[in-house]
């Protein structure tokens, strides 16, 4: 099988979008996005339909013109401005969501309640396979969520809400939207179209969408490599050879191609609805800093561009990345149940295949095939509680194929019940919710070293909301969480490339507890909203990633154990229209949130393992710290935007800044980063047709200063800034 190319081609479905875009209007109104209140926007990640400022746990909204000006590649990217929320990185292919300094296995992403059936826990280096540009809302729940989607949700949970299974029938017989963009830093380009409409007798509803994006690889300020000032300069000028064969303005492998499609079809009656939806999602992306060696003697003179191991700037190319999954729903709803409001029913089945190259061989196969299902049946009244029961099962069968596949083959069984409720005491809103999982792991390899795992979890939630009035409340949260260890966790032995390290697992390893407690409050008063929380979480049993501090040829060793963790943190945002007359309306925002954590054991921890060497191993016992910093922990922000919206609402802008704080707070091990500043901006026009359609043309600039950003979650920094200065800009079509 020989490695895809990533050069750019005019792709049929770019063309088949242009055609879209000057096609004449189908539907009489325009179906554009209109400037949403966020707080207002109904919550689905929850079974009981509450908006953003009903609920009394902490959760952030994108929707309307604000996901529009904020999408992007990844989904972590997209969010990554809410407070609290950041991104890991492992190239422009690659960002998962942080939440509150936690991310992998701890947060779970969502596919409007299911989860998205991919790896991305598994390993840094696998992406998400969810594409923020199709959503229609995305929600990000901070604190515990496992009440509501299990073990994987202990630090919170990103549901996005796409709608590719409709619920109900559309305003006009067919409506959509497309898009056309282009990017300078990479020469993106990325389209898309949505489609929804309804039969002549309002009962059958279908959904359709696509989208396709190339980009190369992406421009950066200066060295892809960091260079440490370790040295004067009379030394520096002596290295000038090597920096010549550093990366520099360009990053090596770094391009991405991205292909999503889905269809889907419900019946809509008066009390209910059934719908059956088929999706794909299929990405290739390079891997920066990762290049491999022609070892495999293929003949120079091969005119194949499908063969060619150097890229255009003459670097040889590197590890990349074929992901494909393919994926299949039933969704079905029914309302007036005698002593129950509703009923809601859930089934996905994924089919999920990621393929390392390296250079033009196959170096390692992951495939994931995944069923869940999930139930919530939400009951009228009972004692004066409104509330929900649920019930949730999944199934994944996990393999991995090749000379580098760290992490055995698996079968993972889960199955959890819940209820939450809700009654209000006066002024006092109370949110309760218990939840009770089983979770069983059987590796392929059983073994002595490796025995299949069965783990019981409780978590127990309470939540108040105190209202002084309508227009200032406080809200207070005390949850008890528990997280059964991943596979990875348990049974992973040996090279995990992507992260260049050895990396061992712990069968032994135990459920981690979180105990979290949360005071917050929201003021809003006519123009001015003002939102902050303060969070304090203490884990018994933490499962972590240490390092040794031995190197074997050149590569880390670092070993999956447990100590008690503590996390402390604070989030602060501000939004105020100060002025609004004739010209329009000026916004303000601002915003900050700072997290830290520590390990609260004490002592050492002896561990041992073994390093492969072909036919021989190196052994290895040595000690880790039970305290100090945990290792890539999100840095402080300070972060700030004005907003400007003419009267009309033909135009609106905006520009704004974040700036990251060095990391010093670092573990054993770890090398500090420094901070660095992101100016964005964006620009758009908007114009309503007589014929009902609205069009849109934009333009939005991301680190406009041009400068290095080396993220500290991001295993990469070392190898890998993100992307320099981009220009983007597009036209977009609501109808």
């Amino acid at each position: 099988m020989t490695q895809p190319t990533f050069r750019f081609r005019p792709a049929p479905l770019s063309a088949a979008l242009l055609a879209c875009l000057a096609a004449p209007a189908w539907a009489q109104d325009a179906r554009h996005q209109e400037p949403k209140d966020l707080d207002a926007v109904v919550v689905r990640a929850t079974p009981l339909a509450r908006t953003a400022e009903d609920l009394a746990r902490p959760v952030e909204v994108l929707a309307g013109q604000r996901l529009d000006e904020v999408r992007a590649n990844s989904l972590g990217e997209t969010v990554s401005r809410l407070p609290g929320t950041q991104s890991s990185y492992f190239g422009p292919g690659v960002g998962r969501p942080i939440i509150r300094g936690l991310d992998g296995a701890r947060v779970q992403v969502l596919s409007d309640g299911l989860a998205s059936g991919d790896v991305s826990t598994v390993s840094v280096d696998h992406a998400v396979t969810i594409e923020p540009f199709m959503a229609n809302q995305i929600e990000v729940l901070k604190g515990p969520s496992t009440l509501l989607y299990g073990s994987g949700a202990i630090g919170g949970a990103v549901n996005v809400v796409d709608g590719r299974i409709p619920e109900a029938a559309t305003e006009q017989p067919l409506e959509g939207r497309a898009e056309l963009r282009a990017g300078s830093v990479a020469d993106e380009r990325t389209g898309m179209v949505r489609l929804d409409g309804t039969n002549a007798a309002g009962n059958l509803v279908f959904h359709f969408d696509a989208l396709h994006r190339e980009t190369g690889d992406y421009d950066i300020p200066g060295f892809a490599e960091h260079q440490h000032d370790d040295h004067g300069d009379d030394d520096h000028d002596d290295d000038d050879d090597h920096d010549e064969e550093l990366a520099h303005g360009t990053l090596p492998n770094s391009a991405l191609r991205t292909d999503s499609g889905a269809l889907g079809v419900s019946w809509v009656g008066e009390r209910g609805f059934l719908g059956v939806g088929y999706s794909l999602f299929n990405t290739r992306y390079g891997v920066p800093g990762h290049m491999a060696h022609d070892d495999h003697g293929h003949d120079d003179d091969d005119d194949d561009d499908d063969h060619d191991d150097h890229d255009e700037h003459g670097h040889e190319a590197g590890v990349r990345v074929v992901m494909d999954q393919r994926r299949t729903e039933l969704r079905g709803g029914l309302n007036d149940l005698g002593g129950f409001e509703s009923l809601r029913v859930k089934l996905a089945h994924n089919e999920y295949t990621h393929t390392e190259y390296e250079g033009d061989e196959i170096g390692t196969v992951f495939d994931n095939d995944s069923v869940e299902g999930r139930l919530e049946l939400v009951h009228r009244p009972l004692a004066g509680w409104d509330g929900a029961f649920g019930l949730q099962f999944s199934r994944r069968d996990f393999s991995a194929v090749g000379e580098e596949a760290f992490v055995p083959d698996s079968k993972s069984r889960d199955t959890g019940v819940f209820w939450v409720g809700e009654r209000t005491f006066g002024g006092l809103d109370l949110e309760l919710g218990a939840r009770y999982d089983q979770n069983r792991i059987d590796p392929d390899s059983v073994a002595a070293s490796a025995p299949s795992r069965d783990f019981d979890t409780t978590s127990l939630s309470a939540a108040a909301r105190w209202n002084f009035g309508d227009d200032f409340h406080l809200s207070f949260g005390l949850d008890r969480a528990q997280r059964s260890p991943t596979a990875e966790e348990l049974y992973s032995e040996g090279l995990h490339v992507a992260t260049q390290s050895y990396e061992f697992g712990d069968a032994r390893l135990d459920t981690e507890t979180a105990n979290r407690a949360e005071i917050g409050m929201h003021w809003h008063s006519g123009p001015l909203r003002l939102g902050a929380a303060l969070y304090h979480v203490r884990y018994d049993d933490f499962i972590y990633l240490a390092e040794t501090g031995i190197v074997d040829g050149g590569i880390p060793a670092r070993v999956w154990t447990q100590a008690d963790a503590r996390f402390s943190g604070g989030e602060i945002d501000l939004q105020w229209t100060f002025l609004e007359n004739h010209a329009g309306a000026w916004d303000l925002r601002a915003f900050g949130d700072i997290v830290r954590g520590r390990l609260d054991g004490d002592g050492t921890r002896e561990v041992s393992f073994s390093v492969p060497h072909g036919d021989h191993t190196h052994d290895y016992t040595t000690d880790i710290a039970l305290h100090g910093n945990l290792p890539r922990i999100a840095p402080a922000r300070l972060g700030g935007e004005l907003r400007w919206q003419s009267a009309s609402g033909n135009w609106r802008a905006g520009l704004g800044a974040v700036r990251y704080a060095s990391q010093d707070d670092i573990a054993e091990y770890e090398e500090e980063t420094a901070g660095y500043t992101l100016v964005h901006a964006n620009l758009a026009w908007h114009l309503d047709t007589p014929g009902g359609n609205a069009w849109e043309v934009f333009l939005d600039g991301s680190n406009l200063l041009d400068r290095e950003a080396r993220p500290h979650t991001s295993f990469l920094k070392e190898l890998a800034p993100l992307p320099g200065r981009n220009v983007s800009a597009g036209v977009r079509l609501f109808f």
